[in-house]
């Protein structure tokens, strides 16, 4: 290497699991001694970490990399990671000559190293042991929040999703390697912990000597102001999880549990290991053991089969206000899934007009519950301004960043990023509007 540190620049696609590992491989590229910069056209060498869950995803992945390809400077190298390398890189690499590198999921240690060697003819860095990666991390959230990855892989096997065949099966992170992250994170100033992996409750399944309810009481024991469980699988959230979730004062009343739907034949049709009844019946415990909770999901419309009255059904659900916040997606015909043969697939503009019906349905729910906060004072993090500088702009605790409604406020007194404030409720809607009151401490 020359006098001058070598550059890399970074872009992570797709969920915040990615982010994590792109996060690693930033630690492993800083201790190396390349210098991290933030503009792609600045970059000796440009990381792009890809999705490839859906077809939608795939497609940003190729246009990402066909874009830093033409911004990129002279002599710049590009590296493709993630799911888009394990999933096609074996039989498009020939396609991308705007490639230098596709590295597998299970090579990540190896990035400086395949840096040096880049231009010697190997362009395909797959297979190798699937293992878990050091503590270390270039956070690249805010430094108020971040990501913690307990888990790599799934085993539930739902007949539409490819992530086992792209990450493997579930394998859970030892505790102490988590836990020492988590501490990393809290002495770097995390105050908001956000625990994610494909399914947080199988937490420990696979290894018996831990599991999700244990590791969120020692979490709770670390210097972080909140902790937020995210992915947790319906029939897995156990009483034992509810009742840590409500006795923790540090873990945030609010779970993210991707429903998907709830016609039982759907739900059949997609391996759900759960029925419309569990689903009901855990809502009720939940909000029954915790009264403030917040519950966000996600739903896959159009699914195969998916009829007249499957849609009604799930229609009513989400006009009956059961979820808080959700998200909602066309089904995506995915390559070697079992639902891409299953019979009954659903023309493309109707699974769209369905995405859009419940997406205006969720709004109004969300909308009326928003109503109840009018008047009140709510704590909230500020994390920038508005677009027209007029306004700040945070969240409370039942929105999670980047995928709930945000609350947009005016303050009297000067605000800092990553710090909370009790602001009054003095608007509402689909977003929340208020005044800041005080700092908290």
């Amino acid at each position: 290497m020359s006098d001058r540190p070598k550059t890399v620049g970074a872009i992570s696609l797709g969920c915040d699991k990615n982010r994590v590992d792109t996060e690693k491989v930033l630690a492993y590229l800083s201790a190396a001694g390349y210098e991290i910069v933030g503009s792609i056209s600045e970059a000796d060498y440009i990381i792009i970490n890809t999705c490839a869950f859906i077809k939608s995803a795939t497609k940003e992945s190729i246009d990402t990399v066909m874009e830093c390809a033409a911004a990129k400077k002279e002599g710049a190298k590009i590296l493709v990671l993630g799911c888009f390398t394990e999933r096609y890189a074996r039989e498009t690499a020939e396609e991308f000559s705007e490639v230098d590198a596709f590295v597998g999921m299970n090579r990540y240690a190896e990035i400086p190293s395949i840096i040096e060697t880049l231009g010697s003819g190997e362009r395909l860095y797959l297979g190798g042991t699937p293992a878990f990666y050091p503590p270390e991390r270039v956070q690249t959230t805010p430094a108020h929040y971040a990501y913690l990855k307990i888990a790599e892989g799934c085993s539930n096997f739902c007949t539409y999703c490819a992530i086992p065949r792209i990450r493997g099966v579930y394998r859970s992170e030892p505790e102490d390697k988590i836990l020492q992250e988590a501490g990393m994170l809290a002495d770097n100033g995390v105050k908001e912990l956000i625990v994610v992996a494909q399914d947080t409750t199988r937490y420990g399944t696979d290894r018996g000597d831990t599991n999700i309810s244990s590791l969120l009481k020692k979490l709770a024991k670390l210097d972080f102001r909140k902790i937020r469980l995210m992915y947790a699988y319906p029939e897995a959230v156990s009483d034992k999880l509810i009742e840590t979730i409500a006795e923790e004062e540090k873990i945030v009343k609010y779970l993210d549990i991707p429903l998907q739907h709830i016609s039982a034949g759907v739900l059949k049709r997609m391996n759900r290991r759960t029925s419309p009844e569990a689903i009901y019946a855990l809502l009720e415990k939940l909000r029954k053991n915790i009264p403030d909770v917040a519950v966000r999901s996600t739903f896959i419309v159009g699914f195969p089969g998916e009829t007249d009255s499957d849609f009604e059904e799930l229609k009513r659900f989400i006009a009956d206000g059961n979820i808080d916040y959700a998200g909602f997606f066309a089904y995506s015909k995915e390559e070697g899934t079992p639902a891409a043969s299953m019979p009954g697939q659903i023309p493309y503009k109707l699974k769209k007009a369905r995405e859009r019906e419940l997406s205006r349905l969720q709004c109004a729910v969300i909308q009326a519950n928003h109503a109840k906060y009018l008047g009140k004072t709510v704590e909230v993090v500020y994390e920038g301004v508005n677009r027209a500088g007029t306004r700040f702009v945070g969240r409370t605790d039942f929105q999670s960043p980047g995928i709930d409604t945000k609350i947009y406020f005016i303050s009297d007194f000067p605000v800092e990023a990553g710090e909370y404030y009790d602001v009054e409720i003095t608007r509402t809607g689909f977003d929340l509007g208020g005044k800041a009151l005080r700092r908290k401490e």
